[in-house]
């Protein structure tokens, strides 16, 4: 049975009818459909913690999705479950992937910068002082990138950055 076909909640059904009629009325390819299908599917699995069942639409969903923009989605949610699942280098390429097919939400540079201070607690940790700065200095990048987009989000980020002193113009 489609995982479309197995939502419980109002709300998964409801966005479920809303995106299938929204397909039907927009102009868009077969190829397209079934990406989105797929990304729907993806995404459903994902909130539920079916990580290798969401991996595997999202995957079947950037084989056939052809728009940078919509595959910055894709990309990012990948990321999104190689993080849950402690992946972070792969999480990583996930994410910079993305970033290059779309620069603007916010969320991917945030999460850029989550692993990379979590790299330096690890490096401060292993009493490693020349590579925990290194990567509590890429953190703060990847935090100012986040930041820039949305002024008012990440506020634990923008204290952190000030209280590091490792950009005051946030």
């Amino acid at each position: 049975m489609p995982r479309f076909q197995r939502n419980d909640n109002f709300i998964d059904k409801t966005f479920t009818v809303s995106a299938d009629t929204s397909l039907q009325i927009l102009p868009a390819s077969e190829g397209e459909r079934e990406a989105f299908t797929h990304y729907r599917d993806g995404m459903s699995a994902q909130s539920e913690g079916e990580y290798a069942e969401a991996l595997w639409n999202h995957y079947k969903a950037m084989r056939l999705e052809t728009d940078p923009y919509d595959r910055s989605y894709i990309l990012y949610n990948i990321g999104l479950i190689h993080t849950s699942n402690g992946k972070h280098a792969k999480a990583s390429e996930y994410y910079f992937q993305a970033l290059e097919r779309n620069p603007f939400p916010p969320q991917a540079p945030n999460n850029m910068a989550v692993i990379c201070h979590y790299r330096g607690e690890q490096a401060t940790q292993q009493e490693d002082p020349a590579a925990s700065e290194a990567w509590f200095d890429r953190a703060a990048e990847y935090w100012k990138r986040a930041i820039a987009l949305p002024p008012n989000s990440y506020i634990e980020a923008q204290n952190w950055s000030r209280i590091t002193r490792r950009f005051l113009d946030a």
